[in-house]
């Protein structure tokens, strides 16, 4: 499974669309194998979640997104996990424990990408 984070600097983003790259980590029987860093290539309505497909992304894990991606995400088979923060690693790991759910965070408006409604 692969599990993308939304990440500045190792930690996860607020909103995933305006993330410096995303950390890519390959897991194996819950456990971490490998690990990437892919710049995040521009954000453009509807094309992040398209080209985290195209990279086998099973879950993308950020503190916000807007609808339109959940969306676009949940048409690929995509688990979403919003309201996360801290180290992206980190995240992963709790996710693979089955300690991070997602909070349903959605942002309205990307010019606002730091006002999301939790």
């Amino acid at each position: 499974m692969k599990i993308a984070v939304a990440c500045e600097n190792g930690i996860v983003t607020q909103h995933f669309g305006h993330c410096e790259s995303f950390s890519i980590f390959e897991t194996e029987n819950n456990q971490i194998i490998k690990s990437e860093s892919v710049p995040n290539p521009g954000h453009r309505p509807g094309f992040l979640p398209n080209f985290l497909n195209d990279q086998g992304v099973n879950v993308i894990i950020s503190g916000g997104m807007g609808g339109s991606a959940i969306g676009i995400f949940n048409t690929h088979g995509i688990e979403v996990i919003t309201g996360a923060s801290g180290d992206a690693k980190v995240a992963t790991e709790e996710y693979l424990k089955g300690n991070l759910k997602s909070t349903g965070s959605v942002c309205h408006e990307h010019q606002h990408y730091d006002e999301c409604e939790h």
